[in-house]
């Protein structure tokens, strides 16, 4: 893993881009920001900051990270279109939020006074069943399962549908996964040559073989 530095840069864009329709109606009654730009390695917020806003990825992809204290980064979570974000326990954010890509983020500031726990409930423990399956992956000791798990978790992301695409870098996967770019990289190569999966680009992985890739990740 490397160490890693960041900077903020958001670009808004216009007010009447629409909601994601699973938000225009649970936050109805927030106060949302218009769309902001974040290019590439912006971030959104740092670790330690005051919280008080949820995410919204209407575009992109987001990755939410620790720095280590020798200066190595731990990904936690990757956000993609779609996705909410942002979920705290208190008044501060414990991770970084940075944009993976050119990304599209709309931020979403509840009403004083309003209570919208039954809305938000539902989306906090969607979060939190991902982030304990992710412990899962780590947990395994095989390389090649871990590599499985996330194509897979992927894939149901994005559809189910046997082209996906991955906005994040090996380096990133590997920061994910607890493992080194070289690992991911041979992981990679390993799945294509057994026929598991084709890579038609860098960033765009095509599932070949959905039972023996569902097969590694078990």
């Amino acid at each position: 893993m490397l160490a890693y530095t960041t900077s903020r840069t958001a670009v808004p864009l216009q007010p009447s881009d629409p909601l994601h329709p699973a938000l225009s109606l649970s936050f109805a009654p927030t106060q949302s920001q218009p769309c902001g730009f974040f290019p590439a390695g912006a971030e959104i917020y740092a670790q330690g900051e005051n919280a008080g806003s949820l995410y919204q990825v209407e575009f992109g992809a987001v990755r939410v990270y620790r720095l280590l204290a020798d200066g190595r980064r731990q990904i936690s979570a990757f956000h993609l279109s779609g996705e909410i974000f942002g979920f705290v326990a208190d008044a501060t954010h414990h991770f970084f939020a940075e944009a993976i890509c050119g990304t599209g983020i709309r931020s979403f500031r509840l009403a004083t006074g309003l209570d919208m726990s039954r809305e938000l409930l539902p989306l906090a423990l969607r979060g939190l069943i991902r982030a304990q399956e992710h412990l899962l992956v780590l947990g395994r000791q095989s390389a090649i399962e871990r590599v499985a798990a996330f194509l897979i978790d992927m894939a149901e992301r994005q559809g189910e549908l046997s082209h996906i695409e991955l906005p994040m870098s090996r380096t990133d996967i590997g920061d994910y996964l607890g493992l080194t770019i070289e690992t991911v990289s041979r992981i990679f190569s390993k799945l294509k040559e057994r026929g598991v999966i084709r890579l038609p680009s860098l960033r765009t992985v095509e599932i070949a073989k959905w039972d023996a890739l569902h097969g590694m990740s078990e």
